[in-house]
C-alpha cells in the first residue's frame, strides 16, 4: 500500500445503492481470512470469554440455537457439549470442512447436536424456529451495505421463535485504528505459522474508507529465513457505530433489551472494545 492508497480508493468508487454488489475487494475481504482454519484456530485460541458467555446464554434458552457464522465450531461445539442443539450457517467451505473434522473427534451425542448448513446469511431459509439466534464475533461486520443488513435481519426475524432472542456482538469502532496511516504497518511478534510451517514476521496495515465505513486490514506474512515466501491476507470489516446499529435494529423489527460493553455484562462505555446487543422481535 502507498500513502495515497486510501485517497485513491475513496474517490474512485461511487457511493450509492448497489455500488458494492460486484466489489471484489469486499468479496475477498469477507472470505480470505476464513480460508485457513488452522491459522484461524491458533490466532483465536485464547479468545474464550465469548465462548463462556454464549454457552451460558444457550443453556438458558430452553430451545434450539441458530448460530450465524458457525465457522469451525469454536462456539458451537462447546454449546453442544453442554447439551444444546445448534444449527449453524456459514459461507466458508474450508471452515465448515474443518468443523466436520473436529466433530469426528467428539462423542456421538455431541456430533448429533450440531447441524451445519453452507449458505449466505442474507438468503438462507430454514424451516426451524429458534429460541436463540446468535451472530458472534464480528459476523455482522461482513454486512457492508444497508441492503445486506436488511436482508440478514429479515432472515433472523424469520428464524426466531415468538419469544426468542437475537444476540449479536461486534467490535466497537476504534478511532485510533480508523485513523492509522496505511503506509505504516503495525508489527506483531514473530510466530510459527501453523499452515506454512515456518517462522514468520507478522505485520498488519489498517486502511479505513470513510465513504463505505469499511476498515480494510492487510495481514502480511513473511518467512523469517526466506523473504521470497511472503503473502497477504485481506480482511474487510464494516464499522457500525452504536446509534447506527440501534436504528438498524429498530427499523428492521427489533426491540433492544440491553447493550453490554463486555462479556461479563458490564455497560457499554467509551472504553469498551465490544458491543453486545440483546434484542427481541418487535411486538408491532
Amino acid at each position: 500500500m502507498t500513502p495515497g492508497h486510501r485517497r485513491a480508493r475513496s474517490t474512485s468508487r461511487p457511493w450509492g445503492p448497489g455500488s458494492a454488489r460486484l466489489d471484489r475487494e469486499l468479496q475477498s475481504g469477507s472470505l480470505a481470512h476464513y480460508d485457513d482454519p488452522a491459522y484461524y484456530t491458533v490466532t483465536y485460541a485464547r479468545r474464550v470469554e465469548d465462548v463462556a458467555f454464549y454457552v451460558a446464554l444457550a443453556e438458558k434458552a430452553r430451545g434450539p440455537v441458530l448460530e450465524c457464522g458457525i465457522g469451525n465450531g469454536r462456539i458451537a461445539i462447546p454449546m453442544a457439549r453442554r447439551g444444546v442443539s445448534v444449527t449453524g450457517i456459514d459461507h466458508s467451505k474450508p471452515m465448515l470442512d474443518d468443523l466436520r473434522m473436529r466433530l469426528r473427534r467428539e462423542p456421538p451425542e455431541v456430533r448429533a447436536r450440531v447441524r451445519a448448513v453452507r449458505g449466505d446469511l442474507r438468503r438462507t431459509r430454514l424451516s426451524t424456529k429458534f429460541a436463540l439466534v446468535l451472530a458472534p464475533f464480528n459476523t455482522a461486520l461482513h454486512l457492508y451495505t444497508r441492503d445486506d443488513v436488511e436482508r440478514f435481519l429479515a432472515r433472523v426475524r424469520g428464524h426466531i421463535a415468538p419469544r426468542g432472542r437475537f444476540v449479536v456482538d461486534m467490535s466497537m469502532p476504534a478511532i485510533a485504528d480508523l485513523a492509522r496511516d496505511p503506509s505504516r504497518p503495525f508489527r506483531a511478534a514473530n510466530f510459527r505459522h501453523p499452515t506454512a510451517g515456518v517462522l514468520v514476521r507478522n505485520r498488519e496495515r489498517f486502511d479505513y474508507d470513510p465513504v463505505r465505513q469499511v476498515l480494510f486490514v492487510a495481514m502480511e506474512f513473511e518467512a523469517v529465513n526466506d523473504a521470497s515466501r511472503a503473502w497477504m491476507t485481506p480482511l474487510a470489516h464494516r464499522q457500525f457505530f452504536p446509534c447506527e446499529w440501534e436504528a438498524l435494529l429498530h427499523y428492521n423489527g427489533f426491540e433492544v433489551e440491553r447493550v453490554d460493553g463486555d462479556f461479563q455484562g458490564g455497560p457499554l462505555t467509551t472504553q469498551s472494545d465490544v458491543m453486545i446487543w440483546h434484542a427481541r422481535r418487535s411486538k408491532q
